[in-house]
This record gives structure tokens, C-alpha cells and sequence, in this order.
């Protein structure tokens, strides 16, 4: 059994409630990941390919329940300590990759608010690292002069540094329109002009909806667009890498929300932009750039709603002939999430169970067969080999951890034999459960 480890009473108290409400914690899932080793590292694997100029694309795919969020979360995590900026968001019927009435400006200005880094892991980090890249260059400009020049010298000096990182930029699509406001931005940022920075910030956050509009505040003729709001990430991709960061990862969940637009020609859009999101990461088109995409099995494979409706990108990233439950190809475009076993979620309800006595202070009473026990009734049930989700089995085992705590005199074994669980036990008792757990060891 896991040592206990001293977690503290706030991330306790975020874990804890956000599981019981379904909903993944953005804080404090170190202390409660367990499996999804090989799915992590293959992940990884991307990371090291970005920090060095790549960019990748990857689709988690996985049941309601099933741990896509809870895996996405983890590799947020790892990223922002590696020094990468995170964008992520969760498609709706109001946010898709391409809309009529603007639903993909939508999911673009929902990543760009969520922009964290490591230091701003809540999001809302762009004026941070727009300040922050430009006290790092004035910082260089110092160390080039040997920190002795005056304040004309340090201010060309800063201009040149700043334009050796704008002008990489303006090869790129829309690069020179971009280039121009981040110089608008370290301007207005040296002369204290508050209001102007406001204004670039908004315009990056795709906030403008008339050129005209654009044009008089801050002279540029274009705006962030439905159409076009994929190539700012890209540019913002790059840019980030030059103002020190390791590289940029854009998380996108729920894709079934693409799959549930009744509307065949909306849908076939929204497609058309994943492969082009796809086809850059795999062709060089990007760099220090990386997607992870969350959708449930039914939003991908099906050939007449899903995303393999799109036949472009069915033969990208079918299954090939020799990937099969157990031996997945973790390489692959696509990783689908195999079902966690009753061991990892053993191990699992044990995490919880020492962190929920530790958050309320008192002896834990929960022993090791009272957690076989629990978990046998879980797994036990009719389809449980087939249907049954972490997501699930956790709120389950919340509800009894706090029904053992306000009820003092309660047991876990009592609760199990309860009403409510009966139908449960009754199958967890029967031939075929019972042989499934025959070699269930601690």
C-alpha cells in the first residue's frame, strides 16, 4: 500500500469536490493519477518533438467517464512545468473550429482567455507574457551594453532585439499584421500608454468585429476571423518560443459537439478545419505547436455523423490491421483509452480514502478488504466489463467516504449490503465475479 503524503487542505478540498461533481481538478491530480503510464509517455514523446521545432497532433478518444479530461489535465500540467503556454477549451454548441455565426471566433476567444503558463496556471496569462517577453528583452539589452548605456543607447538596443522577433514573424500568414502590434504593445508598454495596450490585448484576444473599427485604434485592416483564427495560434506558437517559452499546446475536448450538429455541410467544415490543423502538425507547417484533441468513440468512427465521415481523414487515422485492445499502437494519431483495471482502481480509492481522512482529520477506518470489497461490487455489476467508468466507480466511493465520516457508527460493509447497493452486491457474489477477482491481490 502507498505511503501517506502531506497534501495540502485547499488542493484536498478542489480534488475532492471536483471528482464527487464529476468534473476533473485543475490542481493537485499528481497526488491521484494512477495508470495511463504508457498513454502519458507516448504523449511525452510529442513534447520533446515541440520543444525542438515540431508540432504534433493526437485525438484521445474515450467513453464519458472514461479519464480523456483526467489525461489531458495531466499532460496540461507536465507542459506548463516544462515552460510551455497551454490553451485549452471545451467545444460547445456554441464553440466549434467553424461556425456560420461566429462559434469558431467563439473557441478561439475561449482558448486565448484560458492561455496559462506555469506561474498563471488559472489562465488569463497573455498581458503577463506579452510584459514579461519585454522585460526579458530590456533585460538583454542591458547585459549586450555591459549595463552601461544611457537611456537612448538601452532603448535602440531594445528596439533592434524587438525587431529581430517581430520580423521573424512576417513571412508567416498574417505575420506582418502581428508583427506591428506586438510593436504597438512594447511601444505603448515604454511610454506607459495603458489604453493602447488594452487595445492590442483586445484585438489579440479577437475581440474586434468591425476593420473599420481596428483600423482607427490601432491601424491594421484586418481582425481576428471565423476563418482564420487557427493561423493567430499558430503565430502565436512561434512567438512564444521566441519570448522563452518551450512551446504551445492547444487542448480542444468534447469533439462529439462537431458530431451532434444535425447540420451535414456545418459538420463537414468543422472536419475540413481538423484536417488542416492535422495536415500542418504532420507536414511542417507549424512549429513549437501541439494538439490534443478529446472526443468519444462514436464522435470519431461513425461513418455518417463522425469525424471518420470525412474520408480525408478516415484514411489518416483509422485503426491499422494489427492494433487491437491490449497491444494499441500508442504512435498512432489516435489513442483510445483502454478501461482502467480493478487493480489501478484499487489503488486509486485507496489515494482518495487517505486524502479525504487527512482534509477532515480523522483515523482512517477504510481497511484494504473493505476496499476489495468495494471495488468487487463496483466491477461486479451486469456490463460492468464493458460500461462501467472511473468516473463512476470514484463518485461512488466519495459518497461513501462521506457518509462514513457523518455517520460515525456506519461501516463501509453495512453501506455495501444497503438497499442501494444490493442489486450491485447480489452480482458482485455470482460465479463469473468471483472468478474474476480469484487472483485479485494487494
Amino acid at each position: 500500500m502507498s505511503e501517506n503524503i502531506k497534501i495540502p487542505k485547499r488542493i484536498a478540498q478542489t480534488v475532492l469536490n471536483s471528482l464527487k461533481g464529476g468534473v476533473v481538478p485543475r490542481i493537485g491530480l499528481p497526488y491521484i493519477t494512477v495508470g495511463r503510464k504508457n498513454e502519458i509517455e507516448a504523449l511525452l514523446h510529442d513534447v520533446d518533438i515541440i520543444q525542438e521545432g515540431g508540432a504534433s497532433c493526437r485525438f484521445i478518444v474515450g467513453r464519458y467517464g472514461s479519464g480523456k479530461s483526467f489525461l489531458l489535465q495531466t499532460i496540461r500540467n507536465y507542459v506548463m512545468d516544462k515552460g510551455f503556454i497551454v490553451v485549452d477549451a471545451d467545444l460547445s454548441p456554441e464553440r466549434r473550429l467553424q461556425g456560420t455565426r461566429g462559434q469558431g471566433l467563439a473557441t478561439y476567444r475561449e482558448l486565448i482567455s484560458n492561455l496559462a503558463t506555469k506561474t498563471r496556471p488559472e489562465g488569463g496569462a497573455l498581458t503577463l507574457v506579452l510584459d514579461r517577453w519585454i522585460n526579458a528583452v530590456q533585460t538583454e539589452a542591458v547585459q549586450a551594453l555591459g549595463g552601461n548605456a544611457d537611456d537612448k543607447t538601452l532603448a535602440q538596443e531594445t528596439d533592434k532585439k524587438i525587431y529581430a522577433v517581430t520580423s521573424s514573424l512576417q513571412d508567416m500568414v498574417h505575420g506582418f499584421e502581428f508583427s506591428r502590434l506586438l510593436s504597438a504593445y512594447y511601444h505603448a508598454y515604454l511610454d506607459g500608454d495603458d489604453i493602447t495596450k488594452a487595445k492590442v490585448v483586445r484585438w489579440f484576444r479577437g475581440e474586434y468585429s468591425l476593420k473599420k473599427e481596428a483600423k482607427e485604434e490601432l491601424g491594421v485592416n484586418i481582425i481576428i476571423s471565423d476563418d482564420d483564427w487557427y493561423e493567430y495560434l499558430k503565430l502565436f506558437a512561434v512567438f512564444f518560443r521566441l519570448a522563452g517559452y518551450a512551446g504551445m499546446m492547444i487542448m480542444i475536448d468534447e469533439l462529439v459537439n462537431i458530431y451532434k450538429v444535425p447540420n451535414s455541410i456545418t459538420r463537414q467544415y468543422n472536419y475540413e478545419k481538423i484536417l488542416t490543423m492535422y495536415n500542418d502538425a504532420l507536414q511542417g507547417k507549424a512549429k513549437y505547436l501541439g494538439i490534443i484533441m478529446g472526443a468519444t468513440p462514436q464522435a470519431v468512427e461513425d461513418r455518417h455523423r463522425g469525424v471518420f465521415s470525412y474520408e480525408a481523414l478516415r484514411s489518416r487515422l483509422a485503426e491499422g490491421k494489427f492494433s487491437k485492445p491490449g497491444t494499441r499502437d500508442l504512435l498512432a494519431p489516435v489513442i483510445r483509452l483502454e478501461p482502467l483495471s480493478a487493480e489501478e482502481m484499487l489503488v486509486l480509492c485507496e489515494k482518495l480514502s487517505q486524502m479525504h481522512s487527512a482534509l477532515y482529520g480523522y483515523e482512517r477506518t477504510v481497511s484494504t478488504d473493505d476496499l476489495v470489497t468495494f471495488i468487487k461490487v463496483e466491477y461486479g455489476r451486469i456490463g460492468a466489463d464493458q460500461n462501467i467508468t472511473p468516473r463512476e466507480v470514484i463518485r461512488d466511493f466519495i459518497e461513501l467516504l462521506d457518509l462514513l465520516f457523518q455517520n460515525p457508527g456506519t461501516t463501509l460493509s453495512g453501506l455495501l449490503q444497503s438497499d442501494s447497493f444490493c442489486y450491485a452486491k447480489s452480482e458482485a457474489v455470482s460465479d463469473n465475479a468471483q472468478g474474476e477477482f480469484a487472483e485479485f491481490e494487494i
